[in-house]
C-alpha cells in the first residue's frame, strides 16, 4: 500500500474532511551506483569533520543555521515544533480560482486526497461542488518542515492536489520573451499555424515514453548478454536560413490529415404504390 505523506483535515468554511495525502507521481529512471573498479563493489560515502580530524556517525549531527560567516546557531526539533503552524494539521481552503487562470510554471510536486471514512460524504459534496462551479481552490499545507501553498482541483471523482512554487522562487530571465522588435510576415505566420494544425491532436499521456530509460534498459540487457549495444546516431540540425522555405518543407513533409467522413444522405425509398395499380388496370382491361 502507498505510503501516507500527510494526514490531517481539509477546512472548508466549517466543514472539515479528515483526509490523508498519497503521491500521485514519481519520476522513473535507471539508477546507478558508483562501485570501484578495482574491487566491484560499491563504494561507501563517509562523513569526514576536519577538525577531529576523523570519520564521524549521523547520531553525531545536528541542524545548524549559519548566522554568520562559520557561526553557527544551533536549531533542534523541540524548536521547530513549537513554531508549527496550523497548517500542520488543517488545511484550510482560502479561497476559490478559475484553474486556467494558474501558470503551470508555479505547479511543483502532485498529491492525491482521500478521506477518511468519517469524511466521504463531505469528500464528496465538495468534490460535486468544484466541478459544478468550475473552481479550484487555494490552501495552506504544511508538511517536510515547510509550509506550501498548494492548489486543489476536482479529477476523475477526486480530489488532486499540487504544491506550488512561491511567486520569489520563480526565476527572472531579462532574455526571456524580447520579440516584440521582430517582424513576422503575415505568409510565414500562416505557414506556421498550418504547421501547427497538422500537429495537432488530442492529449493523451500513454503516447509518450521516456526513451532514453528505455535505450539504457536495452543497452544493460545487452552488457549481461555479451553483446555490443548499438549506438543510435543523433540528428543533425542547423539554424534556419531561410524560414518560408524550411515552413514549406515541414508541411510537404506533413502527412494529410483525413478528412471526417460526412454521412451519406439515404435516397428515399422509391414508391411501388402507382406501379402496382397501373399493373392491376392492365390487368382489368385484359380480362
Amino acid at each position: 500500500m502507498a505510503a501516507t505523506v500527510w494526514k490531517g483535515f481539509l477546512s472548508f468554511g466549517l466543514i472539515s474532511v479528515p483526509i490523508r495525502l498519497f503521491t500521485a507521481a514519481r519520476p522513473k529512471k535507471v539508477s546507478f551506483r558508483q562501485i570501484v573498479k578495482e574491487t566491484m563493489r560499491p563504494a561507501k560515502q563517509q562523513l569526514y569533520s576536519p577538525e577531529l580530524g576523523r570519520v564521524i556517525e549521523r547520531k553525531e549531527l545536528v541542524k545548524g543555521y549559519e548566522a554568520a560567516k562559520d557561526q553557527y546557531l544551533i536549531v533542534d526539533d523541540e524548536d521547530l515544533k513549537k513554531i508549527e503552524p496550523a497548517s500542520s494539521q488543517t488545511m484550510e481552503i482560502l479561497e476559490f480560482v478559475k484553474l486556467s487562470e494558474i501558470d503551470p510554471l508555479y505547479f511543483e510536486s502532485s498529491f492525491y486526497a482521500v478521506p477518511e471514512d468519517a469524511g466521504q460524504k463531505a469528500y464528496a459534496l465538495l468534490v460535486e461542488a468544484m466541478e459544478n462551479a468550475g473552481y479550484a481552490a487555494i490552501a495552506k499545507v504544511s508538511m517536510r518542515q515547510r509550509e506550501y501553498t498548494i492548489v486543489i482541483r476536482p479529477r476523475k471523482n477526486g480530489l488532486t492536489m499540487h504544491t506550488m512554487f512561491y511567486a520569489d522562487e520563480v526565476r527572472e530571465l531579462p532574455e526571456y520573451g524580447q520579440v516584440d522588435d521582430i517582424e513576422v510576415k503575415d505568409a510565414e505566420r500562416k505557414l506556421a499555424e498550418q504547421l501547427i494544425e497538422s500537429l495537432a491532436a488530442g492529449f493523451d499521456p500513454t503516447k509518450y515514453e521516456d526513451s532514453y530509460r528505455t535505450q539504457v534498459t536495452k543497452m544493460i540487457e545487452a552488457k549481461l548478454e555479451g553483446r555490443e549495444s548499438e549506438a543510435l546516431e543523433a540528428p543533425r540540425l542547423a539554424p534556419v536560413i531561410d524560414l518560408m522555405d524550411a515552413l514549406k518543407k515541414s508541411l510537404a513533409d506533413r502527412p494529410k490529415k483525413k478528412a471526417p467522413k460526412r454521412a451519406e444522405k439515404s435516397e428515399p425509398a422509391k414508391s411501388t404504390t402507382g406501379k402496382k395499380a397501373s399493373v392491376r388496370k392492365k390487368a382489368a382491361k385484359s380480362a
